[in-house]
């Protein structure tokens, strides 16, 4: 995934990054692991109400799912994505 050329990954490292404290001092990357930036629990909650706020989706799992099935950045945008797109469809059926 080239995150130069999609909106929604360099949206989503943004707020990543806002919450990060990397180990390494690295940018953040979708290729990034949510434990190597320093996000704990707590972050990550926060980090994801504010994805679900801007995007008017609703993450449908609790801090232990998302910590268990959410490893890296780019596990984000492919959850957020998808829940993008179901909504999408969800309203063109309607």
């Amino acid at each position: 995934m080239n995150s130069m050329t999609d909106p929604l990954a360099d949206d989503i490292v943004k707020r990543i990054s806002a919450a990060a404290q990397p180990d390494t001092g690295e940018a953040v990357t979708v290729k990034s692991s949510i434990s190597s930036l320093g996000i704990q629990s707590l972050e990550l909650t926060e980090i994801i109400f504010d994805i679900e706020e801007a995007y008017g989706i609703e993450v449908e799992m609790n801090t232990v799912d998302a910590w268990s099935k959410l490893k890296n950045v780019g596990d984000i945008v492919t959850a957020v994505r998808a829940l993008l797109e179901a909504k999408t469809t969800n309203y063109a059926a309607t």
